[in-house]
């Protein structure tokens, strides 16, 4: 069976997906961190470019982000969605691509489940079953 015909692809896409989202990721970072987005919503926000994921065909980007501190996600998800077309076009000029992908912003909650499992592993149950056997002795 040829290459391009295998049911199991990367987690996260194809290598061009992959590519094509590390690009889009840093075009967009690059738009917040100078400021080019004008909403009084997301003044005084430090926004993390978590990730990008691309659709197989790439017209599709969902991108996750979180702002400094984990502090009105929502209110920056809500500030990003309004500016989502004047995005869309700051990227269409600076990623080339034969079309622009349309946006999704998603909160990434990466951070929220690596917290969870440092909590977790903190637990006197987690740390009794790490200690070293006293008995092996």
């Amino acid at each position: 069976m040829p290459r391009h015909h295998t049911k199991g692809s990367a987690p996260g896409g194809s290598q061009r997906q992959l590519r094509v989202g590390e690009t889009v990721r840093h075009a967009v970072a690059d738009i917040l961190a100078q400021g080019s987005v004008h909403d009084p919503d997301l003044e005084g926000h430090i926004i993390t470019v978590a990730e990008v994921r691309m659709s197989p065909d790439l017209k599709l980007a969902t991108i996750y982000v979180m702002p400094l501190g984990g502090r009105d996600i929502e209110i920056v998800i809500a500030a990003l969605e309004r500016h989502k077309k004047f995005l869309r076009g700051e990227i269409a000029h600076r990623v080339n691509l034969k079309f622009a992908p349309d946006l999704r912003f998603h909160a990434d909650e990466r951070f929220d489940e690596a917290e969870r499992i440092e909590k977790l592993l903190r637990t006197p149950a987690v740390q009794r079953d790490l200690a070293p056997d006293s008995d092996d002795k």
